[in-house]
Order: C-alpha cells, then sequence, then structure tokens
C-alpha cells in the first residue's frame, strides 16, 4: 500500500486520524503533567483539547475543500470524518477527565456550536466556488447589457 502523507491528506478520514493521533498526545502529555503534579491541570482541561481539534478539523478541512473537485463525495467523507473525530475524541476526554459531556461545563455548547460553524464554512466555501466558476465562465471583454 502506497501511503504519500501530502497525497492523501487531502482525504478526510486521513485528516481525522492525524488530528486524533496528535490530539491524543497533547492529552496523555497534559494528563501526565498533572498527574505528576509539575503543573496542575484543570479536570476538563482534555474537554478543551477536544473542542480546540475539532475546531482545527473544521478549518482545515474546508480549507482543503478549496482544491477538491467532485465536493458531494467530499462532503459526504468530511461529514462523516468529523462525527467520528467528534465521538473519539469525547471518548477520549472522558476517559481521562472522567466527567461526561453533558456534565462538561460550557463544552457542550462549544461542541454544539463548532459543529454548526463546520457546517457553515463547508458551505461558504461550495458556495464560493460557485462564484469563482461563474466568474470564470463569463467574458469580460464585452459585459452583457440587460434588459
Amino acid at each position: 500500500m502506497d501511503f504519500n502523507f501530502y497525497r492523501d491528506i487531502v482525504k478526510p478520514p486521513v485528516q481525522a486520524a492525524t488530528l486524533y493521533l496528535i490530539a491524543l498526545c497533547c492529552m496523555l502529555i497534559f494528563w501526565g503533567i498533572g498527574l505528576g503534579g509539575i503543573f496542575p491541570m484543570g479536570k476538563l482541561f482534555p474537554w478543551a483539547i477536544s473542542a480546540a481539534f475539532l475546531l482545527m478539523f473544521a478549518m482545515m478541512n474546508s480549507l482543503i475543500c478549496l482544491r477538491v473537485e467532485g465536493f458531494q463525495k467530499y462532503w459526504t467523507a468530511s461529514m462523516f470524518s468529523y462525527l467520528g473525530l467528534m465521538l473519539v475524541l469525547g471518548g477520549t476526554a472522558w476517559l481521562l477527565s472522567g466527567v461526561t459531556l453533558n456534565k462538561a461545563e460550557s463544552y457542550r455548547w462549544i461542541f454544539i456550536v463548532v459543529s454548526f460553524g463546520f457546517l457553515v464554512f463547508l458551505s461558504m466555501i461550495n458556495f464560493m466556488k460557485k462564484i469563482v466558476k461563474f466568474a470564470e465562465q463569463e467574458d469580460w471583454t464585452q459585459p452583457r447589457r440587460r434588459k
């Protein structure tokens, strides 16, 4: 199996898996620092890392969407990847903090806002691509007069 990171990072499941591994490393490092007493971490810190990496996925995925041709196929893969990343990050944060999402104070709303923002980001990118495509097809040498 030929794996090229720079070619495959365009795929939403690869993006989600990469961000999950980075988030997991961050959570474990800070969890270890907190257990060691070097720097006391709040109990909800894993939830903050989860929310930050969900936002990072939403922004990165939306920007990479600019260079993808088949929007519908990419959109479907992005939605499933986002949902999977949200579930896995939430489960990991729950295991490390011992606090469920419902009891994690405002992080439940942060997850909802980031999820809604992700849909808005993807919709804006698709709309911008349609505007650019229309502008490229327009003949700018002699504008048409509309009556």
